[in-house]
Order: structure tokens, then C-alpha cells, then sequence
């Protein structure tokens, strides 16, 4: 099963995580696909992906888009998952420091209130350390103009990377890692 992550501001109605949904119905694979909209506190998201893991009758791949990488790296080490992270935040805490106050998500238009307690809960389930690098894969692209892409080159060296030249924050190349990441899930039609 993969247990899709999007990142702040972000939602379940992102480009990567419909392609990736579709690219898995069209396999189908479409019942092992869970995306929800994860909720402002960082402590109430990770409360929600822990209940889907909980409940899920297979192994389950976290797959993480910028914030939901950093997510998705703290559910990987804790429950002992395998992790996709694409152009994932490496230091929440610090990099959305800055964003305390009212936010829009970017599909739905609705506001959401970014409390200053959301960065002591972000701080609080940082991975300081990778511990299985091998159940790691990381997807980045050096033109992300959102987060320093060498800084996750670094965080999970000694995992899979893929670095790409330029792109973007939304991970340009997307579709042509469908199969990639379904094939590290484990998953097969």
C-alpha cells in the first residue's frame, strides 16, 4: 500500500498525488492508494497517516512531496516502512518557521491558521540520522526554487537518490517515476 503525503498548503487534489493514483488504477492497484487531506498540526497529521498504517492490510511505502517528505521520513524510521521522499523538506522547523500565521491551500482556497506550536511540533519528530538507508529513495531536482536540494542529498546520503538537472519545486519529471516508485513499494499489477 502506498500512504501518499502532500506537502504544506498542498492537498489530496495535487498533481503528484492524482498522477500517481491514476498511474496506480490504471495497474490495478487503485485499493492500495490512501491520500487525505492532512490537517495544519503537524502532531494531528501524523496521528492521521499512523491510523491508515495501523489499519492497512499490506506493507505499506510512505510517499512524501516536500513537507509530507519530512513526514514521510519520520513514519519510515518509527514503523520501519519504506519511504519515497520527493523534494522532501529536510529542516521543517526552520524552513516554515517563517510561514506562522494564516495560509491558503492551493487547491482548495480554504484559509488554515499555521500556529507557532506547529514548529515545536515539527521539531519534535525531526530524524536527526537515517537508520536503514536502504529502504530509502530519494527524488529531487536541483531547480527546486522552494528547498536547497543538496541539503536532502546530504540528510539521505548513502540512500537511492535520483538528482535531476532543473526542474522544479513540483518535481517536473514526475511521471516518468511512477513505475520507479511503484516498483520500490514493492507493488506489481
Amino acid at each position: 500500500m502506498i500512504v501518499y503525503l502532500h506537502g504544506f498548503r498542498s492537498s489530496p487534489q495535487s498533481n503528484k498525488a492524482q498522477r500517481l493514483k491514476a498511474h496506480m488504477e490504471g495497474r490495478g492497484l487503485g485499493h492500495l492508494f490512501w491520500c487525505e487531506q492532512l490537517p495544519p498540526s503537524p502532531r494531528a497529521a501524523i496521528a492521521l497517516a499512523e491510523r491508515q498504517i495501523a489499519t492497512a492490510a499490506t506493507p505499506v511505502t510512505v510517499v512524501g512531496s516536500s513537507l509530507g517528505g519530512y513526514y514521510a521520513t519520520h513514519l519510515a524510521e518509527k514503523h520501519r516502512l519504506r519511504a519515497v521522499l520527493v523534494n522532501p523538506a529536510v529542516v521543517a522547523h526552520l524552513s516554515l518557521a517563517e510561514f506562522v500565521g494564516p495560509q491558503t491551500n492551493l487547491y482548495s482556497g480554504e484559509t488554515f491558521d499555521f500556529k507557532p506550536e506547529y514548529i515545536d511540533e515539527l521539531r519534535a519528530i525531526e530524524v536527526p540520522r537515517i537508520s536503514r538507508p536502504q529502504d530509502f529513495l530519494l527524488l529531487a531536482e536541483t531547480g527546486d526554487e522552494v528547498l536547497d536540494y543538496r541539503l536532502a542529498v546530504a540528510k539521505y546520503a548513502g540512500c537511492r537518490q535520483v538528482v535531476l538537472e532543473g526542474g522544479d519545486h513540483s518535481f517536473t519529471r514526475w511521471d516518468d517515476y511512477l513505475d520507479t516508485v511503484l516498483e520500490f513499494a514493492e507493488l506489481k499489477p
